[in-house]
């Protein structure tokens, strides 16, 4: 501070040690030095004043510090009484927490081994679900394999169709003393012939070419043509027969050709004896030639009902077929094992017997008959009523009588 204000205090000593001679001749130098020291003076009375204000400021700034620190600590004791709350709820909430965790723990291992019983279960099914697959395959395998199966045979039996129609109808003629014609003494060359009442019968064998049978009833129509050519020939019956196997009946929709000369009749193997058999009636008559036209038009009537009732009940037996095998199908695929497996066993403790047929024994209409009122009163007994189209008399069918008394003659 000393040195700061040198010049007042100089001017202080001077004026202290002033003599008379020092203030006449010396004043100049004094009057320069009291310039000085009133400068210092003015610039210490500035750093006075701006000390003052400091220190003030100093003193306020120290007043908001001392409210702050209040405030602070009233903050403070307030955050440690909320403190001491929250350590309160804390040690509340511990055995919770702890309880909580113990169950997460619990529910982690039961998680854990639900988890585990899931991944099992998954792959018991995916199991069960693979070996489904397999069993589905395995089953369209075999029903492709059984389809190819009925395809080739249809095919074996198609190939082999004009003979096996040639060695039933040879063996039809033996049985029953009918003169089957192995060359004709006429144009042409049909598949087989047979001598009834000196009329030459045409029986010719048709099958399908290939697998589609689309084709097949546009085939037999175009054959309705081509016999032309044995009709027209002396001694020729006009009734032809064109002998289809009897796999092919169901894209046949038309079985008779009216011709206009002639008529054709579409047959299978199925009904050569009975349709044959009807043919011979004819030779019981003396002479052919007697034969009134009515007659004639019994004869052929008998005759297309004969090949009417074989081809519907052909068609009847295929239906049937067809609906067996699916509901067998079903049976595999649908009854549970168990349930299938004690149906295997019934099925196989079962057995059928029908009548057995033989050679040298015919069958009679009277036995037949006699079959049928046996059913027929079993079925009255029971309250069963049959239609009336089932209860038609034996007797009143066309050739019954002439039947019986061969029947008769034959037993």
């Amino acid at each position: 501070m000393e040195n700061r204000f040198e010049k007042l205090t100089l001017f202080f000593e001077r004026i202290k040690t002033l003599s008379f001679w020092q203030r006449l001749f010396g004043w100049k130098t004094l009057k320069s030095l009291s310039y000085e020291a009133y400068e210092e003076f003015k610039s210490m009375l500035g750093s006075v004043d701006r000390i003052t204000r400091d220190l003030d400021q100093s003193k306020n700034a120290q007043s908001v510090r001392d409210e702050t620190i209040k405030q602070t600590e009233r903050k403070t004791n307030e955050q440690d009484k909320e403190i001491s709350l929250l350590k309160q709820r804390v040690d509340q909430l511990t055995p919770q927490i702890q309880e909580l965790q113990k169950e997460n723990t619990v529910f982690k291992e039961s998680e854990n081994n639900r988890r585990t019983d899931h991944e099992k279960k998954m792959a018991v099914l995916t199991g069960e679900i693979e070996r489904i697959r397999n069993e589905r395959n395995k089953e369209q395998e075999e029903r492709q394999r059984k389809e190819i199966q009925r395809i080739e045979q249809m095919k074996q039996t198609w190939a082999k169709h004009q003979e096996n129609t040639r060695n039933a109808i040879k063996m039809i003629c033996q049985k029953h003393t009918i003169e089957y014609v192995e060359k004709v003494p006429f144009k042409g060359n049909p598949d087989n012939t047979l001598k009834i009442a000196d009329e030459f019968v045409i029986l010719d064998a048709k099958s399908p070419a290939k697998d589609d049978l689309q084709n097949f009833p546009n085939y037999i129509k175009s054959q309705t043509d081509s016999v032309k050519k044995y009709v027209n020939e002396e001694n020729v019956r006009k009734d032809v027969f064109l002998v289809i196997p009897s796999n092919t009946t169901e894209v046949i929709k038309q079985f008779s050709y009216n011709m206009g000369d002639y008529n054709v009749y579409v047959v299978t193997l199925d009904v050569l004896e009975p349709l044959i058999l009807s043919l011979k009636k004819i030779e019981e008559y003396e002479f052919v030639d007697q034969l009134s036209p009515e007659e004639r038009e019994n004869i052929c009537r008998i005759v297309g009902k004969f090949a009417h009732i074989a081809k519907r009940r052909i068609q009847i037996d295929h239906f049937f077929a067809w609906e067996f095998l699916d509901v067998l199908t079903k049976c595999k695929a649908d009854l549970p094992k168990e349930i299938l497996e004690k149906v295997i066993e019934f099925e196989k403790a079962e057995k059928l017997n029908p009548p057995q047929e033989r050679r040298s024994k015919q069958i009679l209409t009277k036995d037949l008959q006699s079959d049928t009122e046996k059913i027929q009163r079993e079925a009255e007994a029971k309250a069963i009523v049959f239609p009336p189209s089932l209860q038609t008399n034996l007797k009143n069918l066309p050739l019954y009588e002439g039947e019986q008394s061969d029947s008769t003659e034959s037993t």
